[in-house]
């Protein structure tokens, strides 16, 4: 059965006058769920309506399984799907607003060393409607930014990634523009360049944690297909495309990828086009790697502004909960 969460206002539109409604509904109808209400508390909508969207949709949102709440106020939520797979999302209340971290697949093709969402291997991806419907469940609390950073790779999940955004950000629906949108990857340069031609100037954000090629293949299996320098040509086709300066993400793991060589290196790759770099101690998720002391995170990001490259220290959140992706999932897995 489909997912009603997956339906562009089109699709409803034509669904609606194959059933004989009229289609002036599909824009109530499209608003609605986008709102966050559930098609059995639909305001002004006819029940018999109602009761056929139920008899031909799959209806309902994620269910809450365990929600984890921060001393700095970040929930982190494990939600059990239809078919009974788990994924996670993360609400976080921020001065410029609330910002909602959502899942993209269920587990992980990547197998990043340092991160919990593979752990346990990939088991499918999310279709655009399961993607949206992470963000509904809050929607009533008012989300002013989305990140699509948690569990799963979006562009191994393109298609889906591509319709939810089309979703997410269409004027009837909830409206979030591609600016307060960011997507996480660990640089898949041919999907970075179709990204590109897409041409919603969402934030990309490049998951490098590290200078060189021999470091990142240590620690990214993917690296080994894709080396540093095809990821650079694609992040500056990115921005030639679409204007928005790229945001690469880099993990500060001690003993490996730390020290002030390599720095210097990473300054060497962020030249010839708009970029930032937002450091961040690892957040431990039992795989035997540890953050850097205070003294060498600091000494790793001076070396990158005095080397000229725009960059900031991110403040870890919900590091007292299971705050790092894929954490409350194996948690789950294990107690099953």
């Amino acid at each position: 059965m489909k997912n009603i969460y997956d339906l562009s206002i089109d699709e409803l539109g034509e669904y609606l006058i194959s059933i004989g409604e009229p289609k002036f509904r599909s824009g109530q109808v499209f608003s609605l769920l986008h709102k966050g209400y559930i098609v059995a508390d639909m305001p002004n909508i006819p029940k018999s309506l109602r009761e056929k969207l139920k008899e031909d949709f799959y209806c309902e949102l994620p269910t809450i399984v365990t929600q984890q709440i921060s001393k700095d106020g970040t929930q982190k939520f494990l939600l059990q799907l239809h078919d009974d797979a788990h994924v996670e999302c993360v609400l976080m209340t921020q001065e410029y607003g609330k910002t909602i971290c959502i899942s993209s697949q269920v587990g992980c093709k990547m197998g990043c060393a340092f991160c919990a969402s593979g752990r346990d291997g990939f088991v499918r991806d999310l279709s655009a409607g399961e993607i949206l419907s992470q963000v509904l469940l809050h929607a009533k609390e008012g989300i002013s930014n989305i990140v699509l950073m948690g569990s799963g790779e979006p562009l191994d999940n393109f298609e889906n990634v591509k319709k939810f955004l089309e979703l997410v950000i269409h004027k009837d629906g909830i409206n979030i523009g591609s600016r307060h949108i960011s997507l996480s990857t660990v640089g898949l340069p041919k999907k970075i360049r179709e990204f590109a031609d897409m041409g919603t100037g969402v934030n990309l954000c490049i998951s490098i944690h590290a200078s060189n090629d021999e470091i990142r293949s240590a620690i990214m299996p993917m690296a080994k297909r894709y080396t540093i320098a095809e990821i650079m040509d694609a992040s500056r086709y990115y921005f030639n495309k679409t204007g928005r300066r790229v945001i690469f993400e880099y993990s500060l793991i001690d003993g490996v990828n730390c020290d002030v060589s390599h720095a210097k290196e990473l300054a060497k790759l962020m030249t010839g086009f708009p970029n930032h770099v937002n450091l961040i101690k690892l957040n431990d998720t039992g795989a035997g790697f540890r953050a850097p002391s205070h003294d060498i995170a600091m000494k790793f990001m001076d070396t990158l502004i005095k080397s000229g490259v725009s960059c900031t220290m991110r403040k870890s959140k919900g590091d007292d909960i299971d705050g790092a992706c894929g954490q409350l999932r194996l948690k789950k897995g294990k107690s099953l």
